[in-house]
């Protein structure tokens, strides 16, 4: 229902906007092509819309402010890691501190014990260690699991994200698992390392488990790096009964459906993982992560993690589980992330959601919107229900557009998404600035 030549006209206009607009960003953009790979600190900060990135001056709140002077309504915060909101207060105050008494010592701070406990309170898992990332967490747990199951394989969703781990970065290709569009230089093969099953499929999941070699099944509840597609009912029940019945090990990411509530999915939803890994947000954006496991669990890895080579064993990093990022876990959790939090920004997330749908219906698009707590998301298809379906939806040009009209409006997304993340320091004007521009936007795209 776009029409395409239209929408690269509007493309078009938006680029040379944002060009004018953003002077200082040009410059500095400039200046970082002579000494930063592809000019940029990290290379997906290429994927945000417009010829060049946009440098950010500062962060506070929901709001971030460009070199050029450009205040936003952040509804990306840092995809997650400033879950709670840019520059805490209680955060800042924690981590300096912290700084002025030593970063990093290699031996344990108090802060870990509450750290620790708090997490066993939110999630229902007793027994939990530090990483320096979700990543770090994943790869961790996988090396966990083969050990105690003694089998070779992972078991991952169709499209699945985990991170940077080797053998998440697989997708099916008819019965084939192959490496995912874009990995660079896999470290490992796939095909030998990895089982791939689509989300919301229990009939597949049961067949391939019942091979035998699986010794886990990492999954999201919900995915969510390839947009937000949500369980079906009964399909987390059946997940578990299968791996259970199969002797696999189920290990459950909450860094992105944190979003759920304060004990992510696994608490909202009555889940009941084997391992839990949760990251990003429990900092309030400072690097760290941390997973749990069942007594049962943490009893047979607690010999190998006292062992005299446990600082080979693949498991660690000197920086983790440093006093720093303990500390600033601490002040997070003990003030962020809570109830009272989330009885906010879910609302917000459920008035962004109404206000986008409206906007769809008027003009007769069959698009869709998808929630997940105090995220949301919005489709140019009905909703999918697995990864692949999801992928094949993708229309790069349409929101490259719309990011770019957000952008250049004052309201930032989430980039290679158009997903919005609320949190308690939004406001309801926030929400309904975005459904004007979002508005604007697709006036101007059907007009005729």
């Amino acid at each position: 229902m776009i029409d395409r030549d239209r929408l690269a006209s509007l493309r078009a206009d938006e680029e040379e906007r944002f060009a004018r607009g953003h002077p200082a960003s040009a410059d500095l953009a400039a200046a970082a092509d002579r000494s930063l790979l592809a000019g940029v600190p990290m290379p997906w900060m290429t994927r945000w819309p417009g010829r060049f990135p946009v440098f950010v001056e500062s962060a506070g709140g929901a709001r971030l402010t460009d070199v050029d002077g450009h205040e936003y309504v952040d509804l990306c915060l840092g995809d997650t890691g400033a879950m709670t909101g840019h520059a805490l207060p209680q955060v800042t105050e924690a981590l300096a501190t912290r700084a002025g008494a030593g970063i990093t010592t290699m031996l344990p701070s108090p802060d870990a014990i509450w750290v620790a406990e708090e997490l066993a309170r939110r999630f229902g898992l007793p027994a939990w260690q530090l990483a320096m990332s979700a990543t770090d967490a994943n790869r961790f747990v996988l090396r966990f699991a083969r050990h105690l199951t003694g089998r070779p394989r992972v078991a991952v969703m169709d499209w699945c994200y985990h991170g940077t781990v080797d053998e998440t970065l697989a997708v099916l290709d008819g019965d084939r698992v192959v490496p995912r569009p874009g990995a660079l230089g896999p470290q490992v093969d796939v095909a030998v390392t990895t089982a791939v099953v689509p989300f919301n499929d229990a009939e597949a999941l049961d067949r391939r488990l019942a091979e035998g070699d699986v010794a886990c099944l990492l999954m999201e509840p919900a995915l969510t790096n390839i947009g937000i597609v949500l369980p079906e009912p009964g399909y987390l029940d059946a997940v578990r009964e299968i791996t259970r019945r199969h002797g696999v090990l189920l290990v459950v990411d909450e860094t992105h459906t944190l979003c759920a509530g304060p004990g992510g999915c696994t608490v909202a939803w009555g889940l009941e993982p084997d391992l839990l890994v949760v990251g990003k947000p429990i900092g309030g954006g400072v690097p760290v992560a941390a997973y749990g496991m069942t007594a049962e669990v943490a009893g047979r890895l607690s010999g190998p993690m006292k062992g005299h080579e446990i600082d080979v064993a693949g498991v660690g990093g000197t920086l983790t589980g440093s006093a720093l990022a303990l500390a600033a876990v601490r002040a997070t959790l003990s003030t962020c992330l809570r109830e009272e939090d989330f009885a906010v920004a879910i609302p917000l997330a459920e008035q962004f959601t109404a206000g986008v749908t409206e906007v769809i219906e008027r003009h007769g698009l069959p698009w869709h919107v998808q929630r997940l707590g105090c995220r949301a998301e919005y489709w140019f298809c009905p909703p999918p229900r697995d990864g692949a379906a999801a992928a094949a939806a993708v229309d790069e040009e349409l929101e490259g557009f719309l990011h770019l009209w957000c952008l250049n409006r004052g309201v930032l997304l989430t980039p290679f998404h158009n997903m919005a993340l609320l949190s308690p320091h939004h406001s309801a004007a926030d929400v309904d600035r975005h459904t004007e521009v979002f508005g604007e936007a697709v006036a101007a795209l059907v007009a005729p």
